[in-house]
Order: structure tokens, then sequence, then C-alpha cells
């Protein structure tokens, strides 16, 4: 399969989870079931097909990511100002009408007031908004601007960074982008939760200073070892909570009663990897089963899509949707100049 079908696959599936997740973001699993009965998973509705702030956010790091690039390999250095230049015009932009999350709207408007970064984000925060736009940096080629597996890992956290300062939102958006990059490999899906769990045992004690400066600096913390340890210690426990699920999975309950509702980043990742590996050869019975959770649905959802079209591609997607879905064009440019 070509890198392009891949990559486009993963970009449009984040987008169809987000879309597909949204009318359920802030129903109780009950409620979900009385208006979306269980069965075959209804089309997505709508013409276009609008997404939220999940795939918004996605198309801002992504744009950031290509404008660094243009500057030479990437470094904190170059990435920041095209990350805070895009955060900005996300913020502003008029159809960012669509139920953001209040840490992202805080730390953006820090950024806008000229803030340094590390000032403007929410230090306690962990959201889900942290990592449910990561995918981007998965999807980057390795040797892209330099790429190492290094600098995508400081990505990922950096991009979270900005925003979310907390570092399980450093460690989930690593391991995040750590699985979408696996799935785009053709990695063996059985094993999947084995090796994201080597990788997070790996990079425990690993503080990426030439990036994170000194975000680790707060009341309490001992050192940058310390403080990135607490992030990796939390997603290792959520891949507790998965590898459980995964024994005997119950593919009709509430998927967020095994790994979370995915309010957090650590349970935004654990349910949707879980929701992909319930139903790892039937995408839209995956999707459905992401959208009809009592959790943060559309992120949920958004990054079952994504999981899923790293791994089966675009045609994992039925073609009327990817001419239906909103910023179809956007979203088709930005999977081929991610790649070029």
């Amino acid at each position: 399969m070509a890198l392009i079908d891949k990559v486009a696959g993963s970009l449009f599936g984040l987008a169809f989870g987000d879309a597909y997740g949204a009318p359920t973001e802030f129903l109780s699993f009950d409620e979900i079931l009385r208006r979306w009965p269980t069965g075959e998973p209804p089309d997505l509705q709508g013409d276009p097909v609008p997404v939220t702030d999940d795939t918004q956010m996605t198309i801002a790091v992504t744009e950031a990511l290509l404008e660094g690039r243009a500057h030479g390999n990437f470094t904190a250095r170059n990435l920041e100002p095209p990350l805070r230049r895009a955060f900005v015009r996300w913020l502003n932009d008029p159809d960012n009408d669509r139920a953001p999350g209040r840490t992202c709207l805080t730390a953006c408007e820090g950024l806008e007031a000229g803030k340094p970064w590390t000032e403007a984000t929410v230090q306690s925060s962990k959201g889900c908004g942290a990592n449910m736009r990561v995918a981007p940096v998965g999807l980057l080629p390795a040797g892209s601007a330099g790429l190492t597996e290094e600098t995508r890992a400081a990505m990922a956290q950096f991009q979270a960074a900005l925003t979310h300062g907390h570092p399980t939102a450093l460690a989930a958006s690593d391991l995040t982008a750590r699985a979408i990059n696996d799935l785009l490999a053709g990695g063996e899906l059985k094993t999947l939760p084995q090796r994201l769990r080597a990788y997070a045992e790996s990079q425990q004690l690993i503080y990426h200073a030439r990036w994170l400066g000194s975000l680790w600096e707060r009341p309490g913390v001992m050192s940058p070892e310390s403080f990135i340890w607490r992030g990796w210690e939390e997603c290792l426990a959520v891949l507790d909570r998965l590898d459980a699920a995964l024994i005997n999975p119950d593919r009709e309950a509430d998927p967020c009663l095994a790994t979370g509702g995915g309010w957090v980043a650590e349970e935004a990742l654990a349910t949707g990897l879980l929701c992909f590996l319930m139903f790892p050869d039937d995408p839209r019975k995956a999707l459905w089963r992401a959208a009809v959770t009592s959790g943060d649905s559309d992120s949920i959802a958004c990054l079952t899509g994504a999981f899923i079209g790293a791994y089966h591609g675009i045609a994992a997607w039925p073609r009327d949707w990817i001419e239906r879905i909103e910023y179809k064009d956007k979203l088709s440019r930005l999977a081929a100049e991610l790649i070029a």
C-alpha cells in the first residue's frame, strides 16, 4: 500500500471519527442507546459533514509542521513560532465554534498575548486536547527534515506542551504518535499494546530538555526525570487497563468502563485503541463503538479513526464520506504535503 494512502486514511479517519462522535459527546451511555440503538452503524450526516475542534487543531498542527520543516531540520526553535501562529489562527477562526476545550482556549489566549509558551500553557492540565491533534507527528516519514525517532517523540510532547503542561499530557501524546507511526509501518496488531508498553518503559526517565526547557520546574518536583516519570507511570497504568480489557473484550458494553472516559490524554489514547482493536477489520463498527461511549466521544472516536486509517489506508472509508467531510480538500492536500 502506498504511503499516501495510509497518511490520507489516518487524517480522514480522524475527521470521520470526530464527526461520528460529536453528536454523542455530552450524552450518557443510556441516552445514546435510546437515540442511537445498537446494530448497524448509521451513516454520517450532512453535506458537508461537520467536524469539531479536534480536526481543526489537527489541521493546525499539520500546517505548523509543514511550515517548520520548510525552515530546515525540526528543532524547538523553528517549530515553536509556526505552532504559536497556527494555534492563534485557530483561536480567532470564526469557525472555532465547536465546543473547544477550555485549556486550549486559555493557553492559546496566552500565546496570542505574547507570553512565553511555558507561561501560556496550563501546567495542571492533561486533557485529551493534547493528543487528539498529534496524529500528523506520527505520520511524518522518518528522515523528513532530519527526523529521528527521538525528535518525533520530542515534537509530539512539544506540541502538547504549548497548551497542556502536565507530564501525562506529554507522555500520552508521545505514545499516541508512536502508535500511529507503528500502525503506519504495518505493525502486528495483536502485539501492539506490548510494543507500546516497551516504548513507554524505555522513555520513563527521558526528558527532552532542548524542547521542553524549564517546563519541569514547579513546586515539589525534584528533577526533569521525576517530572516526566509521573506521566509515563500514568500511561503504563492505563495500558494495564487496556491489556485487561482485551483479554475478554465486551463489545457491547461502554468501553469507558474499561479504560476511562477519554477526558484526559492517557484515557483517550487507551479507549481509542480499545475500540480499534475490538473491531480491527470493521472500521465503521469501530467508529460506532467509539462514538457510543459515555465519555469524550468525539476525541475517542477521532483517535480510533486515526488508528484505523494509519493501518488500513484510505480504502477503509466510504467514498461518499470522503467527498462529504468538512475540510476534505485541505485534508487531501496536507496528506500529500506531509510525505512530500
